[in-house]
């Protein structure tokens, strides 16, 4: 049995008519021997009627909502997107089902708000599918071993929609939104932005981490894991968008590996804020007071740099109030940076390719951005800068590394 799993993001089901692109997708499926299961996330955006945003704030409207009901509202908005959707492919004589993610045999651990899932016990499934029907499955959500609905966080769709297509071994698992697939850069932030037609998994998890926000990341870990292909496509084009795959699948797409073209992405991040530690010569043990206090206090930290004179790292912005008052506790020089962004540059052909940290520089440098703090791996490259700089440092790294889409 060929299973091809299908997710629809909340604009790609929002109106009747990118549903019948949903419809056509489908059929065209079932049209070439796949067994389908679409997976979707609630209608629309925040503002939307039924998106997830909107049913919340009707929530809290109403007084005092426990984590249990927020769970179980939020769960709401894929409910109604699966039966509208299924009702929409019956109406063209696709036989359908509509299914919870606890229906779809989804575990999870029972973490409100962000739930991990455990397990899915696909039998249902399989016997649907064997049957003929298309099931369409709310995403976001599931269930906990003592049956309290459950919801996997943002962008938990598209980890729905992975940890099926790894349960029932899907030949691939489409990932439809409203881009072509994974550009090289943020289009709002770069014209010259062009869809990429591969990319590994290690890369799109590092893309994904460092601010690209068409998929999840965890969606990319679990087909990674379950050497599950995945596919980013625009659910009103044709095109092929991006193969996510594992490297040796992907290496004939990939160009020749030589430092202009060691990149394969860039990415952003804002609402970030640089923290600058300095012990005074007299304390010791610092560095494990100091980050022990930060993650008790539910702080998480990036961009890490020690020293013995002075540690450096990132926070989200909203969390600064917090560090710092953690900080002041420990009678430590704390001087911060509120506003900043993390502009990263990403692709497997960098390892051991010599020049790219110079290109990195030499784009920055050129563009009269200054580098506060630098990270690496063998993936990525990552700076901190100033959040006045983001547009002119997106731009500049995409064009030092010749991804626009006239080269």
């Amino acid at each position: 049995m060929r299973i091809i799993v299908q997710k629809f993001g909340g604009t790609s089901v929002s109106t009747p008519a990118v549903r019948e692109c949903l419809v056509r997708h489908v059929a065209s499926a079932l049209a070439d021997g796949w067994r389908v299961v679409v997976v979707v996330s609630a209608m629309g955006r925040e503002g939307d009627e039924y998106s997830t945003d909107t049913l919340l704030k009707q929530a809290r409207m109403a007084g005092t909502p426990t984590p249990r009901d927020l769970d179980l509202i939020a769960s709401c908005g894929e409910v109604i997107a699966a039966v509208v959707v299924a009702s929409a492919l019956r109406a063209q004589g696709i036989p359908a089902v509509p299914l919870t993610g606890g229906q779809a045999g989804i575990v999870t651990d029972g973490r409100y708000s962000r739930a991990t899932v455990l397990k899915v016990d696909v039998v249902r499934l399989k016997d649907l599918l064997e049957q003929g029907h298309v099931a369409v499955v709310c995403g976001f959500q599931g269930v906990s071993a003592t049956g309290e609905v459950t919801t996997l966080g943002r962008g938990g769709s598209d980890t729905t929609a992975a940890a099926l297509g790894a349960a029932l071994g899907a030949d691939v698992v489409d990932i439809f939104t409203d881009v072509d697939g994974v550009m090289t850069a943020d289009p709002r932030l770069v014209p010259g932005a062009r869809p990429l037609p591969v990319a590994t998994y290690h890369e799109m998890f590092q893309m994904a981490q460092h601010g690209a926000k068409v998929i999840h990341p965890a969606a990319v870990e679990i087909s990674m894991r379950g050497n599950v292909p995945l596919r980013v496509r625009a659910t009103a084009g044709k095109g092929e968008g991006t193969l996510i795959t594992n490297e040796a699948a992907s290496s004939s797409l990939r160009p020749e590996v030589r430092p202009e073209r060691a990149i394969t992405g860039v990415t952003h991040l804002t609402g970030i804020a640089q923290v600058r530690v300095r012990p005074s010569q007299q304390q010791s043990g610092v560095d494990l007071a100091l980050f022990t206090s930060l993650a008790d206090a539910g702080v998480s930290v990036d961009l890490i740099n020690v020293s013995p004179d002075l540690k450096s790292f990132t926070v989200k912005a909203e969390e600064l109030p917090t560090a710092v008052q953690v900080l002041q506790g420990l009678s430590v020089n704390v001087s911060t940076q509120p506003k900043c962004a993390k502009v990263s540059v990403v692709g497997v052909g960098m390892r051991g390719v010599p020049g790219v940290m110079a290109n990195v520089v030499s784009a920055l440098h050129s563009a009269g951005v200054e580098i506060l703090q630098t990270a690496d791996s063998h993936l990525s490259i990552s700076c901190l800068i100033h959040a006045d700089d983001t547009v002119r440092a997106v731009r500049a790294l995409h064009e030092q590394f010749g991804l626009d889409a006239d080269r």
